[in-house]
């Protein structure tokens, strides 16, 4: 037998890894690590970005469980299902999503990615191909992984004033004065509702202004809605979105049923695009099957074929919108508490969703955390679902001699 030897003297820098350089590691998972090692019960995790009941628990919904059992029961085969992955699935979930703004079927494209996450990257990728020198203009703040995720596809990334922090509002004007100096061909990345990290939705009639910016400058909007119906309720948190899909040629929606389903690490999203016509949109379809086929070959099938369950029968799905209302109720009741217990948390009320911004600084986070086990983000977001209804006022006492006038 040939043995071979192996030279352990070669040059380091000539080894294939030694190019890579150190990598920060995410905050968020360092904040979920440091919750975890506290020893202390009476601690308070306002960070991670899942929605938790009054007892801290992050359910499995009861249509979704109902559904599993019948996937377990049923399901008598694992073959692939092709890169558009569960076609019943996207469908059903058009008419929540469009409601009566769905439009030409000719001129859309809608398919199943893993996750809202896997969608934006879809998306990203498609645009990348389409126009590699375009610009996606996202709002300062916006969710830490939009960023990474449009320069991993190649994508130039501007940002545009979006939130005020100490005034606690929208900076509209200079948003749209922003957005008046895109180029066409640009890309704007806006949230549908709930937005993350600061709760700070658009008004309808901003949304019409917005809309009517992006027509003019011949922008094509990339809309996020990864929370509807935790805002004011399914029809309301898709209403921007369902304006743009109607008003505007060529839009891109990235969707995520990880948060109103419930079923997080089962990866369940969908991607959807309008084009200008029917010829576009079918040679937009064979770039985004390439693409999706380079990506993940396959999305996932569980929680998709969950949720096809869950929306394919009557009863369990007015059961999910029954427990997705109790849902969205909680969150608007402990907006509501928290805005009655300091008057400089008032703001709060007006906004939606999982998130807010709160007026403190790194070091206030930091000394919550040292002295009470309250952890957040060190920007001062919070997952509002991570409090019971008992916790909000010990949980202001905490906050209040860090709060910024």
């Amino acid at each position: 037998m040939t043995s071979i030897t192996i030279d352990r003297g070669t040059d380091a820098a000539a080894r294939l890894f030694s190019g890579l350089e150190p990598r920060p590691s995410d905050p968020l998972l360092g904040l979920m690590t440091a919750f975890r090692a506290d020893p202390r019960d009476a601690k308070l995790d306002l960070g991670v970005g899942v929605y938790k009941d009054e007892h801290g628990k992050t359910p499995v919904m009861r249509a979704i469980k109902a559904a599993e059992t019948r996937l377990l029961a049923d399901q008598d085969s694992k073959r692939y299902l092709g890169g558009d992955g569960d076609i019943r699935f996207v469908e059903l979930l058009e008419p929540i999503v469009f409601g009566d703004a769905l439009g030409d079927p000719a001129r859309r494209i809608g398919i199943q990615t893993p996750g809202g996450t896997g969608a934006l990257r879809l998306g990203a990728e498609l645009i990348a191909r389409a126009r590699p020198n375009a610009t996606v203009w996202t709002g300062d703040p916006t969710w830490p992984n939009h960023t990474p995720i449009l320069r991993a596809a190649g994508l130039t990334v501007a940002s545009h004033p979006f939130y005020d922090p100490r005034a606690r509002t929208i900076r509209f004007d200079e948003m749209m004065l922003a957005l008046g100096k895109a180029a066409p061909g640009d890309v704007v990345l806006l949230h549908g509702c709930c937005h993350n990290p600061t709760g700070a939705d658009l008004s309808i009639e901003q949304w019409d202004a917005v809309i009517e910016r992006i027509a003019e400058r011949d922008l094509v909007a990339f809309i996020d809605l990864a929370y509807q119906g935790l805002g004011d309720g399914l029809d309301a948190d898709a209403a921007g979105l369902r304006k743009a899909w109607s008003a505007l040629p060529e839009v891109l929606l990235a969707y995520s049923c990880d948060k109103n389903f419930g079923v997080y690490r089962e990866r369940t999203g969908a991607m959807w695009g309008r084009f200008a016509d029917a010829d576009t949109a079918a040679i937009a379809r064979g770039n985004i099957l390439a693409l999706a086929r380079t990506l993940w070959s396959m999305p996932p099938d569980h929680g998709a074929a969950a949720v096809r369950i869950v929306l394919d029968d009557p009863e369990l799905a007015a059961d999910w919108r029954t427990e997705l209302s109790a849902m969205c109720e909680r969150l608007g009741g402990l907006r509501q508490a928290l805005a009655s217990a300091d008057p400089r948390l008032a703001y709060l009320a007006e906004q939606r969703g999982m998130f807010a911004l709160l007026p403190v600084d790194k070091t206030g986070v930091h000394a919550m955390r040292d002295a009470h086990g309250i952890y957040m983000t060190d920007g001062g977001r919070i997952n509002v679902a991570g409090l019971g209804i008992d916790d909000v006022a010990p949980f202001v006492d905490a906050l209040r001699p860090h709060l910024a006038p």
